[in-house]
């Protein structure tokens, strides 16, 4: 992925801020970062790039609504949420096409497909939120080395001198008792 794709897409939270804070680049980048994967969905379930921005433009006016409202709570990725956003009013849309003459046939394998995505998503959501809040319980230094090692690929030999290990095995004998203890605060959660 290149830089500047990269840079383009906002995170969650600054688009969320953003919204809060009216930010007109928060928008802009919301609006960039998400559309082609609408566009794609819209023109494979016969859709055309009108259909889309419409689309677009709605789901966008509900995540709105809902965040400065103060009622809106993220269970998943905001790009997952989008795509169910757009993804029903498609549907619906699809649905009063179909009672003015066209076939609902057509789109008969568009919902099962996209439903297992979302749950797959949901799911994963799921277990790094678990896994973020077991390594909140972990406490120090348990939760610094788990970071260091598995996240900021720190070697056992950097942990040791960070932490003043008298060498990098009682650094890895650390490291593997807090993998335990980790394994079981995640596990323990509902």
């Amino acid at each position: 992925m290149s830089k500047q794709l990269k840079d383009s897409t906002p995170t969650d939270s600054e688009v969320i801020l953003g919204i809060l804070n009216n930010s007109e680049t928060a928008l802009k980048k919301l609006y960039t970062a998400y559309f082609p994967m609408v566009l794609q969905l819209i023109i494979n379930n016969n859709g055309d790039a009108d259909d889309a921005k419409d689309i677009y433009q709605e789901a966008v006016i509900v995540l709105y609504n809902k965040v400065k409202a103060g009622d809106f709570e993220l269970s998943s990725k905001l790009k997952t949420y989008i795509y169910s956003i757009c993804r029903r009013l498609w549907l619906k849309r699809l649905t009063q096409i179909n009672r003015y003459g066209g076939d609902i046939r057509d789109f008969q394998d568009f919902l099962p497909i996209e439903e297992e995505e979302i749950e797959q998503h949901n799911d994963r959501n799921i277990q790094f939120t678990k896994m973020e809040s077991a390594l909140k319980l972990l406490g120090e230094p348990c939760k610094t080395i788990m970071e260091d090692f598995y996240i900021h690929n720190r070697s056992m030999q950097d942990i040791c001198e960070r932490f003043g290990y008298t060498n990098a095995d009682n650094a890895k004998t650390q490291k593997y008792k807090c993998l335990q203890r980790l394994k079981k605060l995640f596990f323990q959660q509902k």
